[in-house]
C-alpha cells in the first residue's frame, strides 16, 4: 500500500530519497548492510539511484557504543545527527518526534526506513505517517505478547503504521496478518543482523581481543545484562549475580558491563559479585564478535545476541521470561531460563557436559537480507 505522499510535488529531477534511522546501538548493526546494498544498487542503476541519509537520533550515544560501531560496520558518519539523549520514554519520544518532523518538512524523504524497537523507532514512524511519507519497518512482526515491555508497544505501533514490512522469520508473518495487515505489505526477507555477522566475521577473527584478555577458546562464557527488568529491581538482580557467581567456579565469565548496570550494582550494594566475573567496559563490535563467537555459552537478556548466537550454534541462555525471538528457541540454541538462579545453574550445567540441543538455521538467515531489502525499495519507489 502506497500513500499520497504530501511531498510528491518535489520529486522531480532529483534522486529517490530514502533515510536509514538509527537511535542506538543494534541499530546500527541493521542499517549498515542496508546502506552498503544501496551503494551497490546505485553502481548498476546510475540513472535511477537512491540517495540514502543516515539519521541517528542520539537516544543512545557513548563513544564505544556508537563512534566505534559506524568505523566497524564501514558506515559514514551520520549526515544528520539529532542528539535527543536519554529521558523518560514520553520525553525522549517527545524530542525525537519534534526534531524528526523539522529533518522531514526540509528534506522531504520519499521513504523512511525505522529498524528494531527503540523509541526512536517508535517516533520516526509516527511522525512520517502523519506527514503521509511512506514508512518501511526492518524487523516487523516480533512479538514478545508482554505489554510490560516498552519494547513490544513500540513493535505493535510501528508496525500498524508502516505501509512495508519486512520480516525475519515466518513467525512475524502470523503475527502481523493476524493483526489485520494485508499480505501485500509483508515481505519476508530474512535477518539483516546476520547479513552484518556474515560481513564481519572474517574481520572480527582478526582481533586480538582474546589475547588481550589472556583467554582461551570455549574456554570461558560470556554474559550481557541491561534490560530495566533486570537491573533494575535490586532483588532480580541479586539472583542473577548469584547465579554467575556459581558457574563461575566452573568456567570464567566475561561481562562487558553495560553503562546501566555497573551503576545499578553499585547503588544497590551488590560490589562483591564484581569478583566473580571478568568485567569489561563496552567493546567496539568487532571484538564483541570475536569475544562471543569463541565462548563456550552466552547468558544475555540481549534480543540480537539470541539472534547471532542461533547462526552460530553457540549455546545461549536468555535471563528473560519471554522472548519476541521464538524462533531462536524452536530451530536455534536459545533456552529461556529468566532470573531462576536454579534454573540458570541447571542449564549451565547441560551446556558444560555437553548435552545441549542440535539446532539448525532459519530460512533466509544468508546474509542476502538486506539484498532482497533494496531490491524491493527499488521497485516501490
Amino acid at each position: 500500500m502506497k500513500k499520497n505522499n504530501c511531498f510528491s510535488k518535489y520529486r522531480n529531477n532529483y534522486k529517490r530519497k530514502i533515510f536509514l534511522v538509527a537511535g542506538a546501538r543494534p541499530n546500527f548493526m541493521k542499517i549498515a548492510p542496508i546502506y552498503h546494498e544501496i551503494r551497490c544498487y546505485n553502481r548498476i542503476n546510475p540513472n535511477n539511484s537512491i540517495n540514502a541519509i543516515i539519521i541517528h537520533t542520539g537516544q543512545h550515544y557513548d563513544k564505544n557504543m556508537s563512534d566505534f560501531f559506524f568505523r566497524d560496520l564501514g558506515l559514514p558518519k551520520p549526515d544528520i545527527y539529532l542528539g535527543v539523549g536519554s529521558g523518560s520514554h514520553a520525553v525522549q519520544t517527545a524530542n525525537v518526534m519534534v526534531k524528526f518532523e523539522k529533518i522531514c518538512l526540509e528534506k522531504k524523504p520519499d521513504l523512511i526506513v525505522v529498524v528494531g524497537d527503540i523509541n526512536s523507532t517508535l517516533a520516526c514512524s509516527v511522525v512520517a505517517a502523519k506527514l503521509l511519507v511512506p514508512v518501511a519497518h526492518i524487523e516487523s512482526g516480533l512479538r514478545s505478547f508482554d505489554r510490560t515491555m516498552p519494547e513490544e508497544i513500540n513493535r505493535i505501533i510501528t508496525d500498524s503504521l508502516s505501509d512495508y514490512l519486512f520480516t525475519t522469520c515466518s513467525d512475524a508473518n502470523v503475527n502481523l496478518k493476524k493483526e489485520g495487515i494485508f499480505q501485500k505489505n509483508i515481505f519476508f526477507v530474512g535477518n539483516v543482523m546476520i547479513d552484518t555477522l556474515i560481513r564481519l566475521k572474517e574481520k572480527a577473527q582478526k582481533s586480538k581481543i582474546l589475547q588481550k584478555l589472556r583467554l582461551k577458546r570455549k574456554n570461558y562464557a560470556v554474559l550481557t545484562l541491561h534490560r530495566p527488568s533486570n537491573v533494575d529491581n535490586k532483588k532480580t538482580l541479586q539472583k542473577i549475580l548469584e547465579a554467575i557467581k556459581k558457574i563461575n567456579e566452573h568456567i570464567e565469565i566475561v561481562f562487558p558491563v553495560h553503562p546501566r548496570t555497573i551503576k545499578q550494582i553499585e547503588k544497590f550494594g551488590l560490589n562483591k559479585y564484581k569478583k566473580s566475573m571478568k568485567l569489561l567496559d563496552p567493546l567496539a563490535y568487532i571484538d564483541f564478535l570475536q569475544l562471543y563467537m569463541n565462548a563456550k555459552f552466552v547468558l544475555t537478556d540481549s534480543g540480537g545476541i539470541q539472534e547471532e548466537t542461533t547462526y552460530l550454534g553457540i549455546p545461549c541462555l536468555t535471563l528473560r521470561e519471554n522472548t519476541e525471538r521464538p524462533i531462536t528457541i524452536k530451530e536455534g540454541t536459545n533456552v529461556l531460563v529468566g532470573s531462576d538462579a536454579n534454573l540458570i545453574i541447571k542449564e549451565t550445567k547441560k551446556i558444560l557436559k555437553g548435552n545441549f540441543k542440535k539446532v539448525k538455521r532459519p530460512k533466509f538467515w544468508d546474509g542476502k537480507a538486506a539484498q532482497r531489502i533494496v531490491k524491493i525499495v527499488g521497485e516501490i519507489l
